[in-house]
């Protein structure tokens, strides 16, 4: 019987060391994320969670440090040859995960590439890119912009061989149902690798060991799941089936932050929850109206606006951790206004009179969407609104579902009114709202007008503004912009959301007010 248990634990010590001998498993962190990335294609959406994960594969020119400040990537330089030419000089020795080498030709096959697709908003004053020699590029710009390197942030690099091989290099528009190999597969230069994609369900990143940069996390492979469900989130936070989890539910704060191993993180989000109204539409998609549009009468629109009561929705929805918002920027955003910051007040009474007027005063239907797997409580949101515009004779007809359809349908204009979020991400800079969500759609300006909104003074400030060189010119200008939207009342502002992350204490990361984890600044201890 000795022997027996002599031998036995031999066994046990010779897999114990055998185990200790064996190349370490490496350090796998599993994150989860209330929904889905949209599309692997790095140039279809402004949406910032999908945008964060591409620039996990792939590198931009230049990028925001974890102060938010902007830094050399694959530009390791820049100058301004006059106004209207800036010159950057790119990294030399980079490769591609295929191995291809980066140069020039992969930076103006990309930049042209992004001037053509749903992304173009991010660089409205660029006019061309012109290759000087292997590793010098200029951008031809439409006048002087003062956010050129703040819009780059955000513009992923891609291979310009790979793309032609792979029949890529048009662009594709998700919104209008398109899809490419881009679309499901990845080849950047960035910190991580495509391994596989299962969407809806997982993705998997393992780490570049030819990555230009010197790494600063230790991770060897990032495995990604979009879990929607709040309770399942935490569940498996709470079990240990994941590393990182983010939102974290504002309801189980008390509960994580209690639970040992675990940690919460909060901050205040740079993330501007809002509501928008589609005023371009002859008559709504889903209403009894029939022949006009009640969405175009500025009253209606300030009738909805004051049904909402946003201190109830942050008492009782967003557990007082929400910010009130007057205005479509935070107060981090430079052009925000303390002044304009202020909401038209709650007044069922005066909403029915405004409606009434407006020649609707038994109320009317509507269609209203809203996301159920991007914000924080969105689909609790959507319901409290739909109570409150009942109340004063809007019946809304509200669709929530996964992020992903939610902004197909939006983004094509099928919405009547639709929730939305703004960080003014990645510009960092009011002038990224007023120029994408408030100037009427022409070129790469009002990519992403939601509502079809247009004001020719509006669309004037904004073409003075992209050239403005003296701030506080520039400043005056975007506050009497966003002065003559709210008198419009062409979006309904919400409040900033919390922001709310939780890990197991071992995960070490950057939490930034823009929501974004940079999980190649991430360590597993």
């Amino acid at each position: 019987m000795i022997k027996r248990i002599g031998v036995m634990i031999w066994i046990v010590l010779s897999l114990l060391c055998i185990r200790a001998v064996q190349p370490s498993e490496g350090k796998v962190l599993r994150w989860a994320f209330s929904g889905d990335v949209y599309s692997l294609y790095p140039y279809a959406h402004a949406v910032s969670f999908t945008a964060i994960f591409h620039q996990h594969m792939y590198d931009t020119l230049v990028r925001y440090n974890p102060n938010l400040k902007i830094e050399p990537s694959l530009a390791t330089s820049w100058k301004v040859l006059e106004p209207t030419i800036w010159r950057f000089y790119l990294r030399k020795g980079v490769k591609f995960h295929n191995g291809n080498p980066f140069t020039a030709d992969d930076v103006v096959a990309s930049i042209k590439r992004v001037l053509q697709a749903p992304l173009r908003g991010n660089l409205p004053a660029v006019k061309d890119v012109l290759k000087v020699d292997d590793y010098t590029v200029d951008f031809i710009l439409q006048g002087p912009t003062p956010l050129l390197l703040n819009g780059l942030t955000n513009i992923c690099i891609m291979d310009r061989e790979w793309m032609i091989a792979n029949n890529c290099l048009d662009p594709i528009d998700p919104a209008k149902g398109q899809e490419g190999y881009a679309s499901t597969h990845a080849n950047g230069t960035g910190p991580f690798m495509l391994e596989s994609r299962q969407p809806d369900a997982k993705t998997v990143l393992v780490v570049n060991p030819n990555w230009w940069d010197r790494p600063q996390h230790n991770l060897t492979r990032i495995v990604f799941t979009p879990i929607k469900s709040d309770a399942t989130r935490v569940a498996a936070l709470l079990s240990g089936e994941v590393d990182l989890m983010h939102p974290s539910p504002l309801q189980d704060a008390e509960r994580i932050s209690r639970t040992q191993g675990i940690k919460l993180l909060e901050g205040p989000d740079l993330r501007t929850i809002m509501l928008a109204i589609n005023q371009i539409q002859v008559e709504p998609f889903e209403s009894n109206i029939k022949g006009k549009n009640p969405l175009k009468d500025v009253r209606v629109r300030k009738a909805l606006y004051q049904a909402i009561d946003i201190e109830a929705i942050k008492t009782r929805i967003m557990r007082g951790k929400s910010r009130v918002a007057g205005l479509f920027v935070a107060p981090e955003i430079p052009g925000y206004d303390r002044s304009l910051d202020q909401r038209l007040p709650y007044d069922p009474a005066a909403a029915v009179k405004l409606l009434a007027e407006a020649g609707y005063p038994d109320g009317f239907e509507i269609g209203f969407d809203a996301p159920n797997d991007r914000y924080v409580n969105d689909e609790k949101i959507a319901q409290a609104i739909v109570t409150m515009w009942a109340k004063i004779g809007v019946k809304a007809k509200l669709t929530t579902q996964p992020g992903g359809a939610h902004f197909k349908k939006a983004n094509a204009w099928k919405s009547d009114i639709w929730m939305f979020g703004w960080a003014t991400l990645p510009i960092l800079d009011s002038f990224h709202a007023l120029s994408s969500i408030f100037a009427s759609p022409r070129g790469r300006l009002g990519v992403f007008n939601p509502g079809g909104y247009r004001n020719p003074k509006v669309d004037e400030l904004v073409d003075k503004i992209a050239v403005e060189m003296d701030e506080s010119r520039r400043l005056k200008m975007i506050s009497e912009a966003f002065k003559l939207a709210q008198e419009d009342c062409v979006i309904i502002p919400l409040h900033q959301q919390p922001l709310s992350w939780a890990v197991r204490d071992q995960v070490k990361i950057f939490q930034t007010p823009d929501d974004q984890p940079r999980l190649w600044l991430a360590r597993i201890d």
